[in-house]
C-alpha cells in the first residue's frame, strides 16, 4: 500500500450493504491513520418505541491481525449449519431469532 494513501483517520475505504429481512447488515472497509485497513460489520434494525422509529445498532471491529481466525470460524460455523441441516429432520430444531438472545 502506498504510504499515505489514506490521509483520514478511519477514512471509509469500501462499503456494501446487504439487506436482510427487518435487518441491514453493513460491511465497510476503513483506514487508520497508519494505513492499515480494518473492517466493521454492523447490524441495523428498524424498532419503533413509544411511537418513535429508532434504528438498533450493533458493530463488530474485525483488525487485519483477526482476518484468518475470523474467516475460519465463520466458514466452519456454516459448514456446520449444513452439515446439520443435512443429518437432522428440520422438525428438531427450534426457529430462535437474535432479538431472543439479548
Amino acid at each position: 500500500m502506498e504510504e499515505g494513501r489514506y490521509s483520514d483517520r478511519n477514512e471509509e475505504v469500501y462499503s456494501k450493504a446487504v439487506r436482510a429481512g427487518k435487518r441491514t447488515y453493513f460491511f465497510d472497509i476503513k483506514a487508520t491513520k497508519g494505513n492499515d485497513l480494518f473492517i466493521t460489520i454492523t447490524e441495523s434494525k428498524k424498532s419503533t418505541r413509544d411511537g418513535h422509529v429508532q434504528y438498533d445498532k450493533h458493530k463488530i471491529f474485525l483488525y487485519k491481525e483477526d482476518f484468518e481466525k475470523f474467516k475460519d470460524g465463520f466458514e466452519a460455523a456454516l459448514e456446520k449449519i449444513e452439515e446439520l441441516r443435512e443429518s437432522t429432520p428440520n422438525e428438531e430444531f427450534t426457529a430462535v431469532t437474535f432479538d431472543e438472545l439479548n
